[in-house]
């Protein structure tokens, strides 16, 4: 009895001494942006391709002399831009925790599941929100420059955030769950694009709507963003549910 006494003092003694969840979700994150800040591997990478993609769409669209018809379809090349920019960050978030074995430490560690979720989807989207604050004014300035934008322009902001919290919040369960397979570039994107294509959908239709400003079509603006919102709950809750069993398998 003594013994039992004893070990069940010694159990809740390591209960007491564990951090809580969120000094354990800060120190997560604060390892994420220091690691990155410090290599800059992943922003430099992203930058670097997202402007190959301005490059190549410069090319495309070297023909297209009117700035409306550019214009009508931007909303679309935006978002391809930031898809395949995302999925190039994505697969490389994991990168050092599995070429250092961080990441084994992390599963030996008492840390919950969904910390490690809600923290790496944290970094994630920071990452991808700086990676936006370069490539979007440069999207702007190389293709939309001598076009007559609406005032509505602004709003793509909207879409853009909404639409970039469920990118990094569900590429994140998706590139865990290919963190350790063969050919896990190619697998994390054929599993990102069908299951992130509602989305997708929403914020180019979103998009679309303020870049052209046509009067009577702001409803489709709003149900779009609706739709994106609700799409970035459901499945960032469904990710922060199966987060585990994903880490773990």
């Amino acid at each position: 009895m003594a013994g039992m006494h004893r070990g069940k003092s010694g159990v809740d003694r390591v209960e007491r001494l564990r951090p809580s969840a969120f000094a354990q979700y800060r120190a997560l994150l604060a390892k994420d942006v220091r690691q990155e800040l410090r290599t800059r591997e992943m922003l430099t990478s992203m930058i670097v391709y997202s402007l190959l993609v301005l490059t190549i769409y410069g090319a495309a669209l070297a023909q297209v002399g009117d700035k409306l018809q550019i214009v009508s379809f931007a909303g679309g090349l935006l978002w391809a831009l930031i898809v395949f920019t995302s999925l190039l960050g994505l697969n490389r978030s994991f990168s050092h925790e599995t070429e250092s074995g961080c990441l084994e430490g992390i599963l030996l560690a008492p840390i919950d599941r969904a910390v490690v979720f809600l923290a790496k989807a944290t970094s994630n989207l920071l990452f991808l929100l700086m990676v936006e604050l370069v490539t979007v004014p440069l999207f702007f300035v190389f293709f939309l420059s001598g076009a007559e934008l609406p005032s509505t322009t602004p709003m793509i902001l909207l879409p853009l955030l909404v639409g970039t919290v469920g990118v990094a919040g569900v590429g994140t369960l998706l590139s865990t769950m290919a963190i350790d397979t063969r050919g896990r570039d190619v697998l994390l994107a054929i599993l990102f694009i069908p299951v992130a294509f509602p989305l997708l959908y929403a914020c180019v239709s979103a998009t679309g709507v303020a870049l052209m400003g046509v009067e009577g079509t702001f409803a489709t603006f709003w149900r779009s963003l609706a739709l994106a919102a609700a799409y970035d709950v459901v499945m960032i809750a469904a990710a922060w549910g199966l987060y585990e069993f994903a880490l773990d398998s």
